[in-house]
């Protein structure tokens, strides 16, 4: 049993790590941004006693300190989830809104845990393909994309507009992870994960369909009928199950091989033209609004695609990625029950 810190565990991908760590017998501290957030989880997983889930309030991850507090715990933490970082393009302003809470997010947590949680031995970061993928190539097809390979993407560049932001946020956040464990040398070491389109189902009792985390919003409107006539781009053709990431996560917890090192958490090629044919497969109720075979958009390029090397993944963590079609079957199962 590892006693763990989660931040942002009403968070999408949080929700999974958190119901992975406790089906594994870890002591889990979760950090949420409102009581009423706690609350809801709580009511949620009311067979676990406050020895095996409680919660710390942190309002604002971009607070400097904002931390401090949380890290304390008796007993005290071995290990350290963090997720809480925004991923959305509703943004009026990039640096408000996406950089400083994803740097100064991940900064200020490790600087917390040096300080005041001297027995953490292992912080997980989620970080994201944005800090891997090169934007400006496009497709770059013929080129493989593996954990050797960063976003050169500038800070004069984040501002220009918001996927620009979102993505510097996720790259100057885990290279200032990386610089952190070189210069400072805390007790602890790193690991950082970094899927691309993460799809699955969501967790019931955090969500509605109208805050329905980003990256499954183009299942959501599939279903609605919302690509009947025209099925939207793609836009990025890899993805990963969110049950599949949060095993990673704690896996990369767990193993002693996992330290200092990068995960690049891909289960393949997918595309929104993919998407809905398995909808139409399963759940024939929705056929009026869904597109047919003749429909135009949501294919893969015809100009080729980059490849991926996912290797270090199976091979370090020993993970057997779920298929899409079992991943979109479920995630419309959960999307119905909060009234899809």
């Amino acid at each position: 049993m590892t006693r763990v810190l989660l931040t942002g565990g009403s968070g999408f991908i949080a929700a999974h790590v958190l119901d992975i760590l406790l089906e594994r017998g870890h002591s889990v501290v979760t950090t949420v941004r409102s009581q009423e957030k706690a609350d809801k989880i709580a009511s949620a997983h009311e067979s676990y006693g406050k020895d095996k889930l409680s919660f710390a309030i942190v309002e604002d991850i971009a607070q400097e300190h904002a931390f401090d507090k949380a890290v304390v715990s008796d007993p005290p933490f071995e290990a350290v989830i963090h997720t809480a970082s925004p991923f959305h393009f509703n943004v009026t302003d990039v640096q408000k809104q996406l950089l400083d809470p994803a740097i100064i997010g991940t900064t200020g947590v490790l600087r917390s845990i040096k300080k005041s949680a001297p027995s953490v031995k292992r912080v997980v970061i989620t970080s994201s393909f944005a800090s891997i993928l090169d934007a400006f190539k496009g497709n770059n097809p013929g080129h493989t994309y593996s954990e050797e390979d960063w976003n050169p993407i500038t800070k004069e560049q984040a501002p220009e507009n918001p996927a620009n932001g979102y993505r510097a946020s996720k790259t100057f956040a885990e290279r200032a992870a990386w610089d952190f464990i070189e210069q400072e040398k805390p007790n602890f070491t790193l690991a950082t994960m970094c899927p691309p389109l993460v799809l699955g189902p969501i967790v019931h009792y955090l969500n509605s369909l109208d805050g329905l985390n980003t990256s499954n919003q183009r299942i959501r409107d599939i279903m609605l009928g919302k690509a009947k006539d025209e099925i939207p781009p793609t836009g990025t053709f890899i993805w990963v199950d969110v049950r599949d990431l949060a095993l990673c996560h704690v896996l990369a917890m767990e193993k002693e091989e996992a330290a200092n090192k990068r995960f690049f958490i891909t289960a393949g090629y997918f595309s929104n033209k993919e998407i809905a044919e398995i909808i139409a497969k399963h759940y024939p109720q929705y056929k009026e609004g869904l597109p047919t075979s003749s429909t135009p958009g949501g294919d893969y390029p015809g100009d080729g695609l980059y490849k991926y090397n996912n290797e270090r993944v199976k091979k370090v963590l020993g993970i057997e990625f779920r298929s899409l079609e079992e991943s979109i079957v479920d995630t419309v199962k959960s999307l119905q029950a909060v009234g899809a």
